[in-house]
């Protein structure tokens, strides 16, 4: 993993780290929302909303879109694509590791056999 990947990476992990951003991702995932529309699911103040947001935003997480006085954030549609790759990888070194500990068991097995 190059730095800038792992930067990335770890902004992305700070990002989803917060319960409160947490909740925004579940509600952007539905669909797009203003600022005002997700401060009222948070029940918290507007700046603290806007704090959350700009963090998603620079995990990569969402994008906003200002149109007028409204601003509009939505998922972007490749914000766990990096991840999902990474934890696959993950997966597929875990699963080859249990492969060779059920082969090195097998042969184990027979050797005591013999």
């Amino acid at each position: 993993m190059t730095d800038r990947q792992s930067e990335h990476f770890d902004r992305l992990f700070q990002a989803l780290a917060d319960p409160y951003r947490r909740r925004f991702v579940a509600q952007l995932a539905r669909g797009p929302a203003s600022v005002k529309a997700l401060a009222e699911l948070a029940e918290i103040q507007l700046p603290a909303v806007l704090k959350h947001l700009r963090v998603l935003e620079e995990g990569g997480v969402v994008a906003s879109q200002k149109i007028g006085r409204v601003r509009t954030y939505r998922m972007r549609p490749d914000a766990f694509r990096a991840v999902n790759r990474w934890i696959g990888q993950r997966q597929a070194e875990m699963n080859a590791a249990f492969d060779r500990l059920a082969v090195l068991m097998t042969v184990t097995a027979e050797e005591k056999d013999h």
